[in-house]
């Protein structure tokens, strides 16, 4: 039988990069934790931690461990949540990460009806680009994740999927919204431009597009906030990329107008709802999916003007 209590150091181990780190976390004396791994190293005749630098790195057989513990966990979490909703017990915590693109819609009615719907179910909500959100749920940090327009990745579950193309936005009366056709990078030369980091999903599409056209794009304005880039379009400063419903209350009071891009893979764009393939879900992560499917826009239905 496996130390738990080794294993649980272990995990840390391998998620902080570092044995201090690891017992500055989990309240331990760093030498009660190395021994503990140490035992465990002995017990098994494989060696589980490496280090490197100042830091540790996992082994092969560390990383096996690792996902081990976390796939049990996992699935002990899943049996309980079980046991509580057979005796009527909608009790648990949801961990979710997500885009900052998603708020407003999450934020509107969906994650009040959902907290009052079932009182026993908390939520912790982590803001993260589509790279870290993906890397959370690989670290068993969250449960599910909402991502814009993530590259494909075999160790995770689309459980929802829509269509919500990459739009420009404008200031109302922009002369961009003159041209009776879909917006190409070459027209967007003569305009001041904000973009995202590289991290997120809606500007890694825009790189996509530019490697492909062979264009590169010259922004005046990098940030890692929606909201600035929200604020950048409506004073009139300049335009920038984004989904039209996470604009979609300023579209509404002719704040901003969206502009279809000419680029299929713009138009072609995704927003989904996903978890680490192969982790079970527990009954209060399963029921919020639920809820976020049919309550979000986002995810009950592709973009409003595919739908007009």
């Amino acid at each position: 039988m496996l130390n738990q209590r080794a294993l649980i150091y272990l995990n840390e181990v391998i998620r902080r990069g570092s044995l201090r780190r690891a017992a500055a976390h989990l309240d331990v004396d760093p030498s009660a934790l190395s021994r503990q791994i140490k035992m465990l190293e002995e017990s098994l005749g494989s060696k589980l931690c490496e280090r490197v630098g100042s830091g540790m790195r996992a082994t092969q057989a560390g990383l096996l461990l690792a996902q081990h513990f976390n796939t049990q966990r996992a699935q002990e979490e899943a049996v309980l949540s079980r046991l509580n909703a057979l005796q009527g017990l909608t009790r648990g915590n949801v961990r979710i990460a997500v885009g900052e693109g998603f708020i407003a819609d999450l934020i509107a009615r969906p994650l009040g009806d959902f907290m009052t719907t079932f009182a026993g179910i908390n939520v912790d909500i982590r803001m993260a680009g589509v790279n870290e959100a993906m890397s959370l749920l690989k670290d068993y940090e969250v449960d599910l994740a909402l991502l814009y327009a993530p590259p494909v990745d075999p160790a995770l579950y689309c459980h929802v999927e829509t269509r919500q193309p990459l739009d420009l936005i404008v200031p109302p009366n922009h002369p961009l919204g003159e041209l009776e056709r879909p917006i190409t990078l070459d027209d967007l030369r003569r305009w001041p431009l904000g973009l995202m980091d590289n991290p997120f999903g809606m500007r890694q599409m825009v790189n996509m597009v530019e490697h492909h056209e062979r264009i590169h794009l010259e922004a005046r304005l990098y940030t890692n906030s929606v909201a600035v880039l929200k604020n950048f379009v409506r004073s009139g400063i300049g335009v920038t990329f984004m989904p039209e419903l996470t604009v979609e209350d300023e579209i509404r009071r002719g704040e901003i107008v969206p502009l279809p891009m000419q680029y299929a893979l713009m138009n072609d764009a995704r927003a989904q709802i996903v978890s680490l393939k192969g982790h079970e879900l527990s009954v209060a992560a399963n029921t919020c999916l639920h809820h976020l499917h049919h309550g979000m826009r986002f995810f009950s239905a592709s973009a409003p003007r595919l739908l007009r």
